[in-house]
């Protein structure tokens, strides 16, 4: 693909732990998300290929600006699908599984959603659940600079700054229980942001990246007891 070395030409990401990561299997690559590059940068410092789940949106443009992004997010790995919650997130799971299940490696993001504050926030517990279904390990990424490059709001990414990737260790996470245990997805996800903190070096958000809620239902609905997923 000639989009991923004209990356590493341009932007010169460090990369550290590349040899830690494995070269065949199923994997699951589980990162902090400062900006909408981190999709970009995982994939172009990753030594294999990385899927990861983009808005279906990215692919369904017309005329020449529509098949440029076509082009862009296929080249760089990405899978179209459609953002929400109940049947939607249910076959993103399922999109998700079976990539692995068929060897490849994936990149998810067990917060959610950027942080705009630059802190890391508390992991929903997804990303555990299909680690522990599939025995796909987890690898953990700490990204470093991908919001100095595109920060929200911004239309083209900086040349002024470079980004710094991390890989870990690989987790086997197997020995906090089976998938269908609330207690094992919960340590489970733990353990991968104290991974993905050791190498972000972030500050401790403490609490979920969470949208803050319009109306009163969803008030409510925010304030019950939860399993973030």
């Amino acid at each position: 693909m000639v989009i991923t070395p004209l990356a590493r030409l341009v932007y010169r990401p460090r990369v550290e732990g590349k040899d830690l990561v494995p070269k065949t299997g199923p994997i699951i690559f589980a990162s902090n998300h400062l900006s909408f590059i981190d999709s970009i940068a995982i994939p172009v410092a990753a030594p294999r290929q990385v899927h990861f789940l983009a808005k279906s949106s990215y692919f369904e443009g017309t005329g020449l600006s529509g098949w440029a992004s076509r082009q862009f997010f296929t080249s760089i790995g990405a899978i179209p699908v459609r953002r929400g919650a109940g049947q939607a997130a249910l076959d993103a799971l399922d999109q998700q599984r079976t990539l692995l299940e068929s060897g490849s490696a994936v990149a998810l993001y067990p917060e959610g959603t950027r942080s705009l504050d630059g802190r890391l926030y508390k992991g929903r517990t997804g990303v555990a659940f299909l680690a522990l279904q599939t025995g796909a390990p987890v690898v953990p990424v700490g990204l470093i600079g991908t919001d100095k490059v595109m920060p929200k709001g911004a239309t083209m990414p900086s040349l002024k700054h470079r980004v710094t990737v991390k890989f870990g260790q690989p987790l086997d996470l197997s020995h906090h229980g089976e998938s269908s245990s609330g207690r094992a997805r919960r340590s489970a996800t733990d353990e991968i942001m104290a991974a993905i903190h050791a190498l972000s070096g972030q500050e401790l958000a403490g609490a979920y990246n969470e949208v803050q809620p319009q109306s009163p239902i969803e008030r409510i609905k925010q304030a019950l007891p939860h399993e973030r997923r």
